[in-house]
């Protein structure tokens, strides 16, 4: 199979097309013929050298896939591979699919509770596109931060994938979003998403808007992957018994907080990564995404938003393009095996 490499840490163009034996899957694990292959900041980190993959975890980049099932691996102790929900799966079924590594691939091997199946009458390529962003906007702002119906989200980095997926999500389950981007027409793209209010961070204070469109009340829970000085005006944004949540470093992984006002205000600070943890615990938020936000994917209330596709050959302009910051949503790869 044709997969791309990483031929030592640095700039795009150390990514590499190369020929690897097909991946054979292990028990309650599927193979998978892959059409579509989402691209994610940390596939940019892992290029860097800054994000290796876990221990066991194939060196070939990519967290999500999109594709038909070529073959099942034999039966776990749980019996043979099967969905988060207990749904058994059979050559030729279309899913898309979270994993460790191995997605810039022809094929790729994934737990099988780790697989959703295609939303419906959605192309491969936009399918390829859910996986990291919602499994990630799932466990950190409805698990781990709780947010409710009716309470205020702020989300860092509206246009991108995470930004724009949880936007649409928490709009969707009843929450008003206020958001931060970089121009003005990703402001606009993300207010046409179902935010509130886009707040242009290089000419607002983002701060002060949120106490403007909340009368002084803050906002319930923040998503953040900037961190850095970002940090103590989150907690000031938020509101008594807010929840701030930490999925990313870009401005920096340390910060100086007011444990006074944390105590005072009742404030929690949360964060985790995805990437390491077990087949069981991914499992169990492919079950709440099967159940609570698939229907939503059905029926074209949330999608994936998609910035372009570009062949699997091409890897090294899309991380190119990634890196500038003129990306809108998710940029995908396709393989030969496209056809949707």
């Amino acid at each position: 199979m044709r997969v791309v490499e990483i031929r030592g840490a640095g700039e795009p163009d150390v990514l590499v097309v190369a020929d690897r034996p097909d991946p054979v899957p292990g028990p309650g694990e599927v193979l998978i013929d892959v059409v579509a292959a989402g691209i994610n900041r940390p596939d940019l980190m892992q290029r860097q050298g800054l994000y290796p993959p876990p221990p066991g975890t194939t060196d070939i980049p990519g967290l999500e896939v999109a594709g038909r099932i070529r073959a099942l691996g034999p039966a776990s102790e749980d019996g043979p591979p099967a969905s988060a929900s207990g749904r058994p799966w059979a050559a030729g079924d279309e899913v898309c699919a979270l994993v460790s590594g191995g997605g810039y691939a022809e094929r790729c091997v994934a737990p099988g509770v780790q697989c959703l199946r295609v939303p419906r009458d959605m192309p491969m390529h936009e399918a390829a596109a859910i996986p990291e962003t919602y499994f990630t906007v799932w466990t950190n702002v409805f698990d781990r931060g709780a947010l409710k119906p009716g309470e205020w989200l702020l989300v860092h980095g509206g246009s991108g994938g995470i930004g724009t997926t949880a936007i649409q999500l928490a709009a969707a389950r009843g929450s008003t979003v206020v958001t931060t981007c970089g121009t003005p027409g990703k402001c606009a793209a993300a207010v046409a998403l179902g935010a509130t209010r886009a707040v242009n961070y290089r000419t607002e204070d983002f701060l002060a808007v949120v106490q403007d469109a909340t009368s002084g009340r803050g906002v319930d829970v923040v998503l953040d992957v900037v961190g850095g000085s970002y940090t103590a005006r989150n907690l000031q944004c938020l509101a008594r018994d807010g929840r701030l949540v930490q999925i990313g470093m870009m401005g920096g992984s340390m910060a100086e907080v007011s444990l006074r006002a944390l105590m005072l205000r009742r404030l929690t600070i949360t964060g985790s990564t995805l990437r390491i943890r077990t087949p069981a615990e991914k499992g169990a938020i492919a079950a709440a995404l099967e159940r609570e936000v698939w229907p939503l994917l059905d029926a074209r209330t949330v999608s994936p938003i998609i910035d372009s596709v570009l062949p699997l050959a091409e890897a090294a302009e899309a991380h190119r393009r990634l890196e500038s910051g003129n990306v809108t949503g998710k940029l995908v790869l396709t393989t030969t095996r496209a056809t949707s």
